[in-house]
């Protein structure tokens, strides 16, 4: 059964990352490619605004990602990429941005968010509705954050 999302309401427009969460092939990587922009821009406005973002965007993201699911009656359907999203903006968290960060960043999260190693898979089993499907996402970003600053301190990442 194909789900029937509906990107004139609002909830759904978002959850699908403005429709990117749409592509045949790979969503929650093309859902990751919308946030490179948005983090770039958001770093130009400064760690505040980038943090303030983050947190909105969470709280967002559990609402619309819990609607849009329900609305389609399934849990976290591949094309709701708001997660996703929210989650690389986890991962790039007062990093230095540049061509290589976001590069070295895109690469670490989606790694950590398709392998889903423990304890992250756990969780994503069990916890469900739109809380559950933002947290395994930003369980992803963690060690893709923590590894990214580790770059960065040790000098291997500018």
């Amino acid at each position: 059964m194909k789900a029937n999302f509906q990107l004139a309401k609002w909830q759904h427009f978002i959850a699908l990352g403005f429709g990117s969460g749409l592509a045949p092939k790979a969503p929650g990587t093309f859902g990751t490619l919308v946030a490179l922009p948005l983090v770039w821009l958001l770093s130009l406005a400064g760690s505040l605004w980038f943090v303030c973002f983050l947190i909105v965007g969470t709280v967002l993201g559990c609402y619309v990602c819990g609607k849009t699911a329900a609305d389609v009656g399934e849990h976290d359907h591949g094309a709701i990429v708001w997660d996703e999203i929210i989650g690389f903006m986890l991962t790039m968290l007062l990093v230095p941005i540049s061509v290589t960060s976001l590069l070295v960043g895109f690469v670490l999260f989606r790694f950590f968010d398709i392998v889903k190693p423990w304890p992250i898979r756990w969780f994503d089993q069990r916890v469900h509705g739109g809380f559950g499907i933002m947290l395994d996402d930003l369980l992803a970003a963690l060690p893709a954050c923590m590894l990214l600053h580790s770059m960065v301190y040790l000098g291997w990442l500018v």
